[in-house]
């Protein structure tokens, strides 16, 4: 219905046809070569709890903080040849660290994880 127009035609909406598995994004970070995905993953993250998650198929790994999404699944596909199901992304802040020479407090740098998940029966071999 129009506010503030006597224009009272819906037009519908056209759908775009989507081809299932293309994701336009991740295909133009994986034609970019300009050697930004060899620096997205920095290396993988092991904690207690992202060994306890590599058995559910999710890994983890550091990045930068200027990487994306697109950008870090185009990267697990091109260096491990394993198209991820998912991909998130955690921010994580800086810490304040008591310092152990003198008095005062320390910053800790913050930092950036990507969560990779994978199809089941997918796995990663990070040795």
């Amino acid at each position: 219905m129009a506010l503030f127009s006597t224009d009272t035609k819906k037009t519908p909406k056209t759908k775009k046809a989507h081809v299932a598995g293309a994701n336009p994004a991740r295909t133009k970070a994986l034609a970019r070569e300009d050697g930004r995905l060899s620096m997205v993953l920095k290396a993988p993250h092991f904690s207690e709890k992202a060994l306890i998650a590599t058995e559910k198929g999710v890994y983890v790994f550091k990045v930068p903080a200027d990487a994306n999404k697109h950008e870090v699944a185009a990267a697990i596909e091109k260096f491990y040849n394993v198209v991820p199901a998912k991909v998130r992304m955690v921010n994580l802040p800086a810490k304040s660290k008591a310092l152990r020479t003198r008095r005062g407090v320390g910053t800790a740098a913050r930092r950036h994880k990507a969560y990779v998940y994978l199809a089941k029966g997918d796995t990663l071999n990070l040795v």
